[in-house]
């Protein structure tokens, strides 16, 4: 019961909704990010998008590369660049397992959602996946479509 109440008193800013449509999200970690003041901002205006953003490691740390925060309206000329590196903040077994499983064949961190956590943190949550071919996406909508009509025919009939 509290896991439904604390994913109640997240409050989403993005979601990267073809990250599952691409990959088969293996595992999750939540990371923090280090932000300026103005992104705390903008955020905080609901304005960001990740979708075409992905993670990487590099110097022994992971960084969330090409993730666009727009500048702060309410900004002065020291507004942050919209698309700058952001250091993701995690401990340092998990970005060595990470890094391990990135280096392995077809993984990828890609971020799954950024949202505030129930003391105002920004977080991200990353998903390391593997690339999904074209016949796994078919597989996947026919799943899905399947799910959905099996639903409809239960619900029709009771």
């Amino acid at each position: 019961m509290s896991a439904k109440k604390s994913d109640a008193s997240k409050k989403t800013i993005a979601v990267n909704r073809r990250a599952r449509h691409d990959y088969f999200i293996e595992d999750t970690v939540e990371a923090g990010i280090m932000l300026l003041g103005t992104e705390v901002k903008a955020l905080r205006e609901g304005k960001a998008t990740i979708a075409e953003s992905y993670a990487s490691p590099e110097d022994g740390d992971i960084y969330l590369i090409n993730a666009n925060i727009p500048e702060y309206s309410a900004g002065n000329r020291q507004n942050h660049e919209p698309k700058r590196r952001r250091k993701l903040l995690l401990h340092k077994r998990e970005i060595a397992r990470l890094a391990q499983a990135v280096e392995r064949k077809g993984y990828t961190l890609t971020p799954l959602r950024l949202y505030f956590n129930d003391r105002g943190i920004a977080k991200l949550e990353l998903g390391l996946g593997k690339g999904k071919q074209l016949h796994d996406k078919r597989e996947t909508k026919k799943d899905r479509d399947w799910s959905r009509q099996k639903q409809r025919l239960l619900r029709d009939r009771g």
